[in-house]
């Protein structure tokens, strides 16, 4: 079983209290995902965060198929960090963590994520040529629209 690790940071010019008021907010994640994803929340963005939180979503991450994604906040520390668990979903194992951290001039987020794809070496022989660049390219969009909301660091 192959277990992959995505890693990312950035840096904004905002205060901690800004950056977890707008991150801990599932309906911003619409905001920050790329259109051509069709991602549209179904249920669960009613309530601030809060462990133990059901989200559903239809996404479309490739070839135009729509799929639905269930994801459980799992721990949250208000202003720290908070981690979402797949619950069911394209991914075989889907754990990311968001951590946010007060720096000068502003807050470092960073993001780990740990998957794994279906279908055993089939996805493994994927995830280099479509899942990971697809992650690359969510992320490159997220970064690009964040400094679009709250400037460059």
């Amino acid at each position: 079983m192959k277990i992959y690790t995505f890693h990312k940071k950035q840096n904004l010019p905002i205060t901690k209290e800004q950056a977890w008021a707008f991150l801990s907010s599932p309906k911003n994640l619409k905001t920050i995902t790329p259109d051509y994803m069709g991602f549209d929340i179904l249920s669960g963005a009613d309530r601030p965060m809060y462990a133990g939180q059901i989200i559903q979503y239809i996404v479309t991450p490739v070839l135009g198929i729509k799929t639905k994604w269930v994801t459980e906040i799992t721990h949250v520390v208000d202003g720290e960090y908070f981690v979402d668990e797949q619950r069911f979903g394209p991914y075989a194992l889907w754990h990311h963590k968001h951590f946010i951290k007060e720096i000068e001039g502003g807050v470092e987020m960073e993001d780990i994520i740990d998957y794994k794809v279906p279908m055993g070496i089939l996805g493994q022989m994927v995830n280099p040529i479509l899942v990971r660049p697809k992650l690359e390219e969510i992320f490159k969009y997220r970064t690009q629209k964040l400094e679009e909301l709250f400037g460059k660091y």
